[in-house]
């Protein structure tokens, strides 16, 4: 792998030299492709998969996610967890970096601070961040506002909340990038346009440390953790260690809807039970949104319970017979009951079934 840099100041030359988490030598103006976006580092190999990994819980009100993602160093690509921060002013909302393809190689737009989200590629990172947009939240009088369907929030300590489903494409791919072969095809609405001409703030001085902080681990650099580092998510930035910390779970959101291929609908129910720990990619949209409707995994529990008494039922025959278990037993000359839905027809020509129906009794 290479990596070319070429960089554009708006954060200052820290906050650039902390974004690249590497060593630059001459930096050169790249014009980006939405105005006001700074190009943060340049490679010319396409960024990994994202993997799939929980969100860990909030430490308190007043924090924002910011998803991981892949960032790229002088030993290729490396993650950046995805972390809760806190915002450099009421009011303001985190638009992600992204990577974009542009004439055979791949450009990072670093991530800003400001009043409305901006365009992040398309790229679905989870946890609000669908593509466009954020439906993780929103400021609601100078306070931040949590929707539970996409976060991973205890309602007994915060209780500014509420809850709005979120509908999201599956991306069983985990495109990471924008543009090119196999990225998202997605371009900038007049509305992001417009929000990239904002007035942004620079990532904070904890984000720019937490980015310094990963850069420097080797057990998350691509060519180490393979895709799936043994950090995906902290609870607070540069926090490496202890329990909010998350592990990448890359491999299993599919064994486990390969275990039940009898019960599509039964996979979001699944990972209903997670709903404190919401999952970002492949079967995340559909464990996001189950998480407002406690009430629907019971039922998801009693569907394979009639679904157990039908295998014995249906090898004897159609649907009339599992309705009827308990007179089969009962009624040890089977032949009886065949004759009994033809008895209207034969009453008319005969009456000897009647007669039959008289010595029974």
């Amino acid at each position: 792998m290479r990596s070319s840099t070429r960089l554009l100041f708006p954060f200052g030359l820290a906050g650039a030299l902390a974004l690249c988490g590497c060593v630059v030598e001459t930096p050169v103006a790249v014009a980006p492709p939405v105005a006001g976006v700074a190009v943060a580092v340049e490679a010319t190999v396409p960024p990994p998969p994202l993997p799939v990994y929980e969100q860990p819980p909030i430490p308190a009100e007043g924090y924002i996610w910011t998803p991981g993602y892949w960032h790229y160093g002088p030993a290729g690509y490396y993650w950046v967890p995805g972390t809760w921060v806190e915002p450099p002013a009421v009011g303001l909302l985190w638009t992600p970096g992204y990577w974009g393809a542009v004439g055979g190689v791949f450009q990072f737009h670093a991530g800003y601070w400001g009043p409305h989200v901006g365009f992040y590629g398309g790229v679905n990172y989870g946890f609000g961040y669908v593509g466009v947009g954020y439906e993780g939240g929103r400021w609601d009088h100078g306070v931040f506002a949590y929707n539970t369907a996409v976060n991973n929030v205890n309602v007994t300590i915060v209780h500014n909340t509420y809850v709005r489903n979120v509908t999201v494409v599956n991306n069983t791919t985990n495109v990471s990038y924008n543009g090119g072969r196999g990225g998202t095809n997605a371009q900038p609405s007049a509305a992001e346009a417009e929000a990239a001409r904002e007035s942004h703030r620079a990532p904070t001085s904890a984000q720019l440390q937490h980015v310094q902080a990963a850069g420097a681990n080797p057990a998350l650099r691509e060519s180490e953790n393979h895709g799936s580092p043994a950090i995906a998510a902290t609870a607070k930035p540069g926090e490496f260690k202890g329990a909010g910390v998350v592990p990448a779970r890359e491999a299993t959101p599919r064994p486990a809807a390969a275990e039940h291929p009898a019960a599509a609908p039964a996979q979001p129910h699944a990972a209903a039970p997670q709903p404190a720990a919401p999952v970002n990619r492949g079967a995340a949209p559909a464990a996001r949104q189950p998480a407002p409707r406690t009430g629907q995994p019971a039922p998801a529990v009693n569907h394979p319970q009639p679904q157990a008494n039908h295998p014995t039922a249906q090898p004897r025959g159609p649907a009339p017979q599992p309705n009827r278990p308990a007179a089969q037993p009962n009624h040890p000359p089977q032949a009886v009951h065949p004759a009994q839905p033809n008895r209207p027809a034969a009453e008319k020509p005969h009456k000897q079934p009647a007669e039959k129906e008289k010595k029974h009794d």
